[in-house]
């Protein structure tokens, strides 16, 4: 198994510098990219396979697809609430903060917990990670009831109204997975984003965005 230096250097053959420019406009790469796309990443995380050793060296290399591809390559089994801290203290862009939620956060033991606690954060990156991960969970837990997501209903329902764009987004997001789950779900999510149009600018926002999604 290759260790973290010689997977950077394969990073860095597969990177096109043209790229960041692309990257840099639409928010992506927090400062720290070089130019590899999700397409090579996934393929090169399917060639490695699992390996949570490689995958804290690649998160400590501090490079943005590194990192990413951290996501990819680590053990959820082996993710325990610090590493997950330590991982969302460096969101620095909501690329990053997406493909670690669903790559891993949503797969690991605590997912469920986590995202709820994560929602209720201050943090911008965090929050949105925190409805990130419900958002995955409602795609990727097939085994959970409709009742299970009452909770991630309610702290919407409290925590939707954030001026900041990419936590509303992401509270919208998670409001239309849980709503697309089934048809129960679909109907409290509606009555959910219309108790968020009597709130404030961000709650208004989220609502009219998930109701033109489930309508």
């Amino acid at each position: 198994m290759p260790g973290s230096e010689e997977t950077l250097a394969r990073l860095h053959e597969l990177a096109d510098p043209a790229r960041l420019g692309g990257m840099a406009r639409s928010g992506i790469g927090g400062g720290t990219a070089i130019g590899v796309t999700v397409a090579e990443l996934r393929a090169l995380a399917k060639e490695l396979g699992r390996d949570h050793e490689l995958a804290a060296g690649l998160w400590d290399s501090g490079v943005h697809e590194a990192r990413i591809l951290a996501s990819m390559v680590e053990d959820p089994a082996q993710v325990e609430e610090p590493q997950l801290e330590r991982w969302a203290a460096g969101f620095d862009s909501w690329d990053l903060c997406d493909q670690v939620c669903q790559n891993l956060v949503r797969y690991t033991p605590s997912a469920w917990t986590t995202a709820l606690e994560w929602s209720g954060r201050p943090e911008p990156f965090v929050k949105r990670a925190g409805f990130a991960t419900m958002a995955g969970l409602a795609v990727a837990d097939k085994r959970s009831d409709d009742a299970r997501f009452e909770p991630f209903l309610r702290a919407v329902a409290e925590r939707a109204d954030d001026d900041r764009p990419l936590v509303r987004k992401g509270a919208s997001w998670a409001l239309r997975a849980i709503g697309k789950r089934s048809p129960a779900l679909r109907t409290r999510a509606v009555e959910t984003a219309l108790v968020l149009r009597d709130g404030g600018p961000g709650a208004r926002w989220v609502a009219a965005d998930v109701l033109r999604g489930l309508r």
